[in-house]
């Protein structure tokens, strides 16, 4: 099991978030992630380095040993939660910097943002045709072509001529809702997200770097330690050789520096395990949010993606109600009585010739 997907991490602070504690999921945990090997820190057989068995930093986490680890459980189990899988950092595309787990999901949630604005850019240019498709519909129901078609045909291609005028109704009213009912709510979703995400990153970042100054103390004070217990090693080899109260007094005061050194180093490594936990809480209680808004912008496009189809549905409706009356009247055709409507018009003379009598 990789780190990313083992870390835990104990609570220093009263939260309501889970942890985990040797592998079991707890309210609170307490344990200590960086840890010294048992022995007074302050003499000579102190280690220099934590025990490598148990855990190992990365980027300034302490994590697990992947050898020797006991199976953690995930936070939420079965659900892929944001809160179980971002704990490690990785490299980039390049392959040239360390990305967080953190600026991965961030990252993410902006992408999601860029992939909203393009929906209501789509919507836009639907609307953009929707509107020069009724213009154009609208200004043929006015064209004058066969205009002096007469009798019941001319009267069902006038009305097919003026279905085109109701038509263009229609789909200016459907790019209107389109307008008001899909692309501005896409538009106007979160508006200051990108504000609130930079106010969120800068947090978590400045929790890290809080975290990284303070390994470096740790790191700094278990070389004054180890520094401090050579010189001891070195003063007390020297009693040996040579029996002096000088010695023995030199011995004694690189005691008390080795031994203030060990202190020194519990401190470091206790503050920073209080701010490796601040950091855990943290980016549990912030991840899980930044999931809870990614479900929250994808059920908000799903939804108004589904209005954009009823109004399509409807759209189709109210289409096909336009050419409605168009079919009664073409149903209504009748050449003979066109014929004789027409024929009553412009009729010259029912007598017809006879042959001519000498």
């Amino acid at each position: 099991m990789s780190p990313s997907h083992s870390m835990a991490r104990p609570c220093h602070h009263s939260c309501s978030c889970p942890h985990i504690q040797e592998g079991k999921l707890t309210p609170h945990g307490t344990p200590g992630p960086l840890s010294l090997s048992s022995g007074s820190p302050g003499s000579p057989a102190a280690p220099r380095r934590q025990s490598k068995e148990s855990s190992l930093t990365i980027n300034c986490v302490t994590f697990p040993h992947p050898d020797v680890m006991p199976e953690q459980q995930l936070l939420k189990p079965s659900e892929w939660s944001y809160c179980d899988y971002f704990w490690a950092d990785k490299k980039d595309s390049q392959g040239n910097n360390t990305v967080s787990g953190f600026e991965i999901l961030l990252q993410k949630q902006l992408k999601g943002k860029q992939m909203q604005k393009e929906m209501a850019e789509f919507v836009r240019e639907r609307i953009k045709i929707e509107e020069e498709y009724a213009k154009n519909l609208s200004k043929l129901s006015q064209n004058s072509l066969a205009a002096q078609e007469e009798g019941t045909l001319g009267e069902a291609w006038a009305q097919l001529k003026k279905s085109l005028a109701d038509e263009a109704e229609v789909h200016l009213k459907f790019s209107s809702k389109l307008q008001s009912e899909v692309e501005k709510p896409l538009l106007n979703f979160r508006e200051n997200f990108k504000k609130d995400m930079k106010k969120c990153d800068h947090h978590i970042a400045d929790l890290r770097k809080h975290l990284s100054s303070r390994y470096t103390a740790v790191e700094k004070a278990r070389k004054a330690l180890t520094e401090r217990q050579k010189d001891l090693e070195m003063k007390t080899q020297q009693l040996e050789v040579k029996l002096s109260n000088k010695t023995e007094e030199e011995i004694k005061k690189a005691r008390r520096k080795s031994t203030q050194a060990g202190d020194d180093l519990m401190r470091c490594v206790d503050l920073y395990n209080q701010a490796q936990s601040k950091w855990f809480e943290e980016m549990v209680t912030t991840t899980l949010e930044l999931e809870r808004l990614e479900v929250e912008r994808v059920e908000m496009i799903r939804q108004h993606l589904c209005q954009y189809t009823q109004l399509r549905h409807e759209t189709d409706m109210f289409n096909q109600s336009t050419v409605e009356l168009v079919d009664q009247l073409l149903r209504k055709v009748d050449p003979a009585k066109d014929r004789e409507l027409w024929v009553k018009e412009h009729k010259t003379g029912d007598i017809r010739p006879v042959d001519m009598e000498i």
